[in-house]
C-alpha cells in the first residue's frame, strides 16, 4: 500500500516552525529549494518540546510564542564581541532599564542604562576607554563589598567594560518587567596558529609501536610527536577523536560514535607509564599480561590482524585494576582530588554511567527505570554501593587526562609551534553516558544526519541524538562550554567535525529515512562566541570541517572569527567557473590543506585509481565501473598536468597516472606548499604508500573500518620505529621542510 501524502505546512505551523528555528525547507544548491516534509517539522516541534499535534494546538503555539518573544526584554543569550557595536539586544530595551552583571567571579555590576546614549570608546580586551580605569571601574569610583557604584555612565557602557567570560545579566524595565540572561563577553577573534607549519595527520590507534598493546597509545602519540618536531619540523599532530567509548561485545569501533566527549577513553593509556605500575603486588600476573599483550601486538603487526580494541582493553582493563589497587602518595593524591573537584558532578556521572553499565550492560534504555534517571534516589543508592567502581572509572579520566597532557608537552618540548590537535566529534551515542547524564538537553526521537547531496543521494543518518538548541540556552550552554574546557586542557588546537552543526543541524525523526529530515537552527553567534571564549583562554587554535554542502555565510562567519577552514585538494576546483583544479593562488589561506583525510582514499590510492577498484568489489559503486574508471582518470590526469605546468613534478612519468606515485604524491605536498594555506597537513599513511582508506562511508561490516595498522604499498603493517626511519616518508616530508639554519635535521 503506498503511503499517504504529506499534509502541506499551514501558513501557522510555518510560522511557528520558523519562531523556533525549525527550517521548512532548504537549498541544497544556489539554483534549488527543497520544501521539507509537514512531518519533520512537526516532529522537530514536539523534540523542542512544542505541541503542534493539530491546528488547534499549532494556533495555540504560535500565540504564546509570540506574546513570549514580544514581551521578554531579553534573548537567553547576549554576546558582547570586543571591539564590536553594543548588542543589539542591549540597545532595544527601553530607556531607563537598570542593568545589573553578576561575573563569573562574582562580582556585581549595577547601574542604570541610558541607552539611548552610545557607549564610549572600546580598548582592546573589551575594557571601556574614557572614565573607566582599570579592570572597568571609573577612576574616583568606589567598590564597596564587591560592588562598583557610581562611575559608568550608562548600561552599554557597564557592558563594554566588563572582563571576558560567562556573566549573568539581569535587565529591569520602568515598567517592573525584568529579564535575564547569561552575557557571553568574548574576543574579537580566535587566536591565530603562530606561523605556517606543516604537520602529521594519524588515527592513533593505527600507530603501532614495539611497546603499544596492539593499538596505538599516548605514549606512542608523544614519541611521533618528538620525532616529527624535532626532525622533521612539523609544527602538529593531528589525530582522531580520543572521547570515551560505549563498552560492548563488540564496542563499536567508530570513534565518532562515543559515550562521552567530555571525557577521553582509557584504551588509549599506557599502562607502564602509570607511577602505580612500578608498586603493584602481583608482579606475576602483570607479567603475564604483558606477555598477551605483546601476543597481539605480534598478531597486528607480523600477521596482519586487524586491531582488536576489545582484547586490548580487556588486557588494559585486568592491568588498571591491579594498578589501581595501589594507593597514591600524598602529591598524587591532592592532583586527582583536585581534578575530581574541577570536574565535579559531570565526572561522578560519567563515573557512575561506566560502574552501572558493567551490572547492566551498555544501554541505558534498558536498565531499571530508577537507574535511567541520573537524578532518582535508586541511582544516588548505586552510587553509594558503588562507590568503588566510580572511584576506578574516575581515577581512568584522570590518569588518560594526565597522558593527553604529557604528550601536549612533549609535543611542545619537541619545538611543535601548536602540539597535539584534537578532534570533537559532531555527537555522542545514544546509549552512552553523556546521553544518559544529559537527557534534559538532547531532543527525544530525533537523530542527526545529513541531507541527500551530490555525494550521497538518500542523506544520512548519523544515529546521534542531538543538543536541544533551547535547552541549551536555557543553561547558558554550559554542556557546551564543559566539553570546549575538558578538552583545551590537553589540547595545543581543535578541530571540529561538521563545524556547520555551530549554526544548523540536520534532524532526523526516528524511523524515518535520512531524506525526512529538517535543518534546527543554533544560536550561532553564542556558539561561536563561547568557543572564541574558551580557545583564548587555552591559547589554541580551532580547525572546522566545513566540507561539503554548507550553509550560505557560514564559511564567511567562521572566517571572521578566526576559525580556520578545511581544504582537501582534490575537492579545490572552480565550481562557479570551468570547474577545473583551482590554482594554488586562489586557495584560501584561513584553513588546514591535505591531500585526503580519514574518511577519503589514500593519495597512492587516488593516483593509481585502487579506491575505485575497492569500491567495486563491494558492490558500492552508483554507475558501471568503467564510467567511474574513466572520470577518476581525467579526475587525476587535470591535476597532475596543473603540477606539471607549475614545474612541481621533478620527473613526470611517461606512464598512466600512478606510475611514478611517490613523486607524484610528493609533488602534490609541493603544490599544499604553494598554496597560502596556513597548516598544511600530511596524511601519515601517505608517507609510505599505503592504499586502504581507515573509513570507507557507506560501510559497515563489509570494509574494517577504524581497525587498520599503517601499512606500506603492499599491506604489511609498519610500526612506528621502521616508519620514521622510512626514506619515503623523509623524502615526503622533507619537501615540506624549508632550508635554512633551522632546515634538514634528520630527515
Amino acid at each position: 500500500m503506498a503511503a499517504a501524502p504529506e499534509e502541506p505546512l499551514t501558513e501557522d505551523i510555518a510560522r511557528l516552525a520558523e519562531l523556533h528555528g525549525v527550517a521548512t525547507s532548504y537549498r541544497p544548491a544556489p539554483d534549488r529549494t527543497v520544501q521539507v516534509p509537514a512531518s519533520a517539522v512537526t516532529a522537530a516541534l514536539t523534540a523542542l518540546g512544542v505541541d503542534a499535534t493539530g491546528p488547534a494546538a499549532v494556533r495555540a503555539a504560535l500565540i504564546a510564542r509570540e506574546r513570549e518573544l514580544r514581551e521578554r526584554l531579553l534573548p537567553p543569550t547576549v554576546v558582547r564581541w570586543a571591539g564590536a557595536e553594543p548588542p543589539a539586544a542591549l540597545t532595544a530595551l527601553p530607556t531607563g532599564t537598570r542593568l545589573r552583571v553578576e561575573t563569573e567571579d562574582g562580582e556585581i555590576h549595577d547601574e542604570t542604562a541610558d541607552l539611548r546614549i552610545p557607549g564610549g570608546g572600546v580598548r582592546e580586551g573589551g575594557i571601556q576607554d574614557g572614565g573607566i580605569g582599570d579592570g572597568g571601574i571609573q577612576d574616583g569610583g568606589v567598590r564597596e563589598g564587591g560592588v562598583r557604584h557610581g562611575g559608568v555612565r550608562d548600561g552599554v557602557a557597564l557592558v563594554a567594560g566588563l572582563p571576558p567570560g560567562v556573566h549573568r545579566l539581569t535587565a529591569t524595565a520602568p515598567d517592573g518587567r525584568t529579564g535575564e540572561a547569561f552575557l557571553v563577553v568574548a574576543p574579537d577573534r580566535l587566536p591565530a596558529p603562530p606561523g605556517r607549519s606543516h604537520g602529521l595527520l594519524v588515527q592513533l590507534y593505527s600507530l603501532l609501536s614495539h611497546r603499544s598493546w596492539g593499538m596505538g597509545d599516548l605514549a606512542d602519540l608523544a614519541e611521533l610527536a618528538g620525532w616529527a618536531g624535532r626532525a622533521a619540523g612539523a609544527g602538529f599532530v593531528q589525530v582522531n577523536p580520543l572521547h570515551a567509548a560505549v563498552p560492548g561485545a563488540p564496542t563499536d569501533p567508530s570513534p565518532y560514535r562515543p559515550s562521552s566527549r567530555r571525557f577521553p577513553d582509557p584504551v588509549h593509556l599506557r599502562v607502564e607509564d602509570i607511577p602505580e605500575f612500578a608498586y603493584a603486588e602481583d608482579r606475576e600476573r602483570l607479567t603475564g599480561l604483558l606477555d598477551r599483550a605483546a601476543r597481539l601486538r605480534a598478531d597486528v603487526l607480523d600477521k596482519g590482524a586487524l586491531i582488536d580494541r576489545d582484547a586490548v582493553w580487556e588486557l588494559k582493563r585486568q592491568a588498571l585494576e591491579q594498578v589501581l589497587a595501589v594507593p597514591l602518595g600524598p602529591g598524587r593524591q591532592a592532583a586527582y582530588d583536585a581534578f575530581r573537584a574541577a570536574h565535579g558532578p559531570a565526572l561522578d556521572d560519567h563515573a557512575t554511567w561506566y560502574a552501572l553499565a558493567e551490572l547492566h550492560g551498555p544501554d541505558w534504555h534498558r536498565w531499571p527505570d530508577g537507574l535511567r534517571d541520573p537524578r532518582s534516589a535508586a541511582t544516588a543508592r548505586a552510587r553509594t554501593e558503588l562507590a568503588d567502581r566510580v572511584s576506578f572509572h574516575a581515577r581512568l579520566a584522570w590518569l588518560t587526562d594526565g597522558q593527553l597532557r604529557a604528550a601536549q608537552r612533549a609535543a611542545r618540548e619537541a619545538g611543535m609551534s601548536v602540539g597535539i590537535v584534537h578532534d570533537l566529534a559532531v555527537g555522542v551515542h545514544p546509549s552512552g553516558a553523556d546521553a544518559w547524564a544529559q537527557q534534559d538537553v538532547f531532543a527525544a526521537g530525533m537523530s542527526v544526519g545529513a541531507p541527500p547531496d551530490a555525494f550521497n543521494a538518500r542523506g544520512q543518518d548519523w544515529g546521534l541524538p542531538p543538543w536541544r538548541p533551547d535547552r541549551l540556552a536555557a543553561t547558558g550552554h554550559a554542556p557546551y562550554r564543559d566539553l570546549l574546557r575538558a578538552l583545551f586542557r590537553y589540547a595545543g588546537a581543535l578541530r571540529i567535525d561538521h563545524v556547520m552543526g555551530l549554526f544548523r543541524l540536520w534532524w532526523v525523526p526516528q524511523g524515518s529515512p535520512p531524506t525526512d529530515g529538517t535543518y534546527v537552527h543554533y544560536d550561532a553567534d553564542a556558539m561561536l562566541a563561547i568557543l572564541a571564549l574558551e580557545a583564548a583562554r587555552a591559547g589554541a587554535v580551532v580547525i572546522g570541517e566545513d566540507l561539503g554542502t554548507v550553509e550560505p555565510g557560514v564559511r564567511e562567519a567562521l572566517q571572521r572569527r578566526g576559525v580556520l577552514g578545511t581544504s582537501v585538494l582534490w575537492f579545490e576546483r572552480d565550481w562557479e567557473g570551468d570547474g577545473r583544479p583551482l590554482p594554488p593562488e586562489r586557495w584560501r589561506a584561513d584553513c588546514l590543506a591535505t591531500a585526503t583525510t580519514h574518511d577519503l582514499p589514500p593519495t597512492a590510492a587516488r593516483l593509481t585509481g585502487d579506491h575505485v577498484d575497492l569500491r567495486d568489489r563491494l558492490g558500492l559503486l552508483t554507475r558501471s565501473a568503467t564510467e567511474e574508471r574513466a572520470e577518476a582518470v581525467a579526475d587525476t590526469a587535470e591535476w597532475l598536468a596543473l603540477l606539471g605546468s607549475l614545474g612541481l613534478l621533478d620527473s613526470p612519468a611517461a606512464g598512466p597516472p600512478g606510475s611514478d606515485e611517490e613523486e607524484e604524491i610528493r609533488a602534490v605536498h609541493r603544490f599544499l606548499l604553494r598554496t597560502p594555506a596556513r597548516l598544511i597537513g600530511v596524511w601519515l599513511p601517505d608517507g609510505i604508500g599505503d592504499r586502504r582508506p581507515q573509513n570507507l562511508p557507506g560501510t559497515w561490516d563489509q570494509y574494517p573500518n577504524w581497525r587498520l595498522p599503517i601499512a606500506d604499498r603492499e599491506g604489511r603493517p609498519v610500526p612506528l620505529e621502521e616508519l620514521v626511519a622510512s626514506p619515503r616518508l623523509r623524502a615526503l616530508l622533507q619537501v615540506l621542510r624549508p632550508p635554512g639554519p633551522s632546515g634538514p635535521s634528520g630527515v
